[in-house]
């Protein structure tokens, strides 16, 4: 059934929740979709709330603080009609006339996620943050063994209950969208990707990009080791294991006899191999 609940993060967007919300309800209207339209004011402190408690035909829900991005987009779950559920920001900077395009996608395809990558032809993406996402998407395929052609986009389409299973691993902030199309991709679903245009937003970003990053280097690593562990410190057994065959090589044909080092090295690797499997059976076991 075409059902869908579209889930509005809001924190202080006086100037766009408005024409944001009236926008994707026109659109879906439409196209004939069945709906609800979901807000979660996360502690706004300006305009925000009253604006919100004016647009007619939506849900409201407040968090009396300020609690994040992924916080509000839990609470937006949990708060779902409908088993199918789609995401997206209120400052404007998302295409929501692409809504019905990635909900047919989503449904002909019986995928189990669609993301809108913002690789579309017209792309507004500060210069400073592509440098972070490079490295964040090359940990990222390496972990999931798969080309992701954006790892954080907050347009996207997915079902409800596969998201609940994985939410437990969810995180209060930005790294939601990193967390869960990781989480789905590892766990085996069907994920796709469609182009989609990504516009300058109205009013101040709430992203702080140091921090922010370094926090999806962190749940990008939480991940790896809650899936993969192994694959995580392959890295780092090979590099000790170069190593530590240069030592070997070294006190056997320069200096004709066994250094500490020759013995400590290839113990410490062989430590590093027996923890990456030993966590990774664990892992498959306990999956």
């Amino acid at each position: 059934m075409q059902e869908l609940s579209v889930l509005i993060p809001v924190y202080n967007e006086e100037r766009s929740v408005q024409a944001t919300l009236e926008t994707i309800g026109k659109i879906l209207s439409s196209a004939g979709i069945t709906h609800e339209l979901i807000a979660i004011d996360d502690g706004s402190v300006d305009r925000t709330p009253e604006i919100l408690n004016s647009i007619p035909g939506i849900t409201v829900i407040t968090h009396r603080k300020n609690r994040g991005y992924g916080a509000s987009l839990k609470t937006g779950i949990r708060h779902a009609t409908y088993r199918t559920i789609c995401i997206t920001d209120a400052d404007s900077t998302y295409p929501n006339e692409r809504i019905p395009d990635l909900f047919q996608h989503y449904l002909k395809n019986k995928l189990d996620m669609v993301v809108g990558s913002r690789t579309g032809e017209d792309v507004t993406y500060s210069s400073l943050k592509r440098i972070p996402k490079f490295f964040i998407l090359r940990l990222a395929n390496y972990i999931s063994n798969t080309r992701i052609p954006d790892i954080n986009s907050g347009l996207r389409i997915f079902d409800r209950d596969i998201a609940l299973s994985f939410f437990h691993l969810y995180p209060n902030g930005f790294s939601f969208t990193i967390t869960i199309t990781l989480s789905m991709l590892c766990g085996g679903y069907e994920v796709d990707y469609l182009p989609i245009n990504y516009f300058r937003r109205e009013g101040k970003s709430k992203i702080s990009p140091f921090r922010d990053t370094l926090n999806f280097f962190k749940i990008l690593l939480k991940i790896a080791l809650y899936y993969n562990p192994f694959k995580f410190f392959t890295p780092v057994i090979l590099v000790m294991g170069i190593f530590s065959t240069g030592v070997l090589i070294r006190d056997i044909f320069f200096l004709h006899d066994l250094t500490q080092s020759g013995v400590f090295f290839p113990v410490i690797t062989f430590l590093f191999f027996t923890l990456g499997l030993l966590a990774d059976l664990i892992i498959k076991r306990s999956h």
